[in-house]
């Protein structure tokens, strides 16, 4: 999991523009977000979060959570638009062998959903974090054996995720904040540097 939320870290430099719509949280190209679909991300990971005890986890919480979440969808979204823009392609198979690496890595499925509350992933979006793993799986791979240095992988793959971001020109709904070119987050609109472009 580690890997993939360095990817998240890299993507930068996403453009920001206001939302026209008041029941739209964020549009990324024609994908729409509705607010509806983003606070049912954040009911779902507080809902799990009240099964087991978090007492030793950090965990984001209310606009820091709200924003977290939107933003994992956005990303995600951009790598399904990279993946049919490169032509990749994301088979079950795929999505099952990297399933059995997960439980193998966090000791059997009967301790997934533990770990997905410290990852601040909603069980509905799991699928979605695979696909995205396998995508970024492939462009490392894609990357190395086209020259890349395996430590400069990431900020490729970072540099091909901004690149389609701008593309896409992405909006993001005022109440979650303004994203930030400068870091590539979502950030509380008081907290947003220079670069930021302010919605209309």
């Amino acid at each position: 999991m580690k890997k993939f939320f360095t990817v998240l870290a890299v993507a930068s430099a996403l453009l920001l523009t206001g939302c026209g719509k008041a029941d739209t949280a964020a549009t990324i190209g024609n994908v729409t977000i509705s607010q509806v679909q983003a606070q049912k991300t954040v009911d779902e990971l507080l809902a799990e979060r009240a099964k087991i005890d978090t007492s030793q986890l950090q965990l984001q919480t209310g606009s820091l959570l709200n924003r977290g979440q939107l933003r994992f969808m956005i990303i995600t979204t951009i790598f399904d638009e990279l993946a049919k823009e490169l032509k990749i392609e994301v088979s079950p198979t795929e999505i099952e062998t990297t399933r059995s690496g997960i439980y193998e890595q966090i000791g059997g499925e009967a301790n997934l959903a533990k770990n997905l509350v410290a990852a601040q992933i909603a069980p509905s979006n799991f699928e979605r974090y695979m696909r995205a793993t396998v995508i970024s799986n492939k462009l490392d791979s894609a990357l190395q054996a086209s020259g890349v240095a395996q430590a400069d992988v990431q900020t490729k793959i970072g540099e091909l995720v901004q690149k389609k971001g701008k593309q896409m020109k992405i909006s993001v709904n005022p109440r979650y904040g303004v994203w930030d070119d400068q870091t590539g987050d979502l950030v509380a609109s008081d907290s947003a540097g220079s670069a930021v472009v302010p919605a209309k």
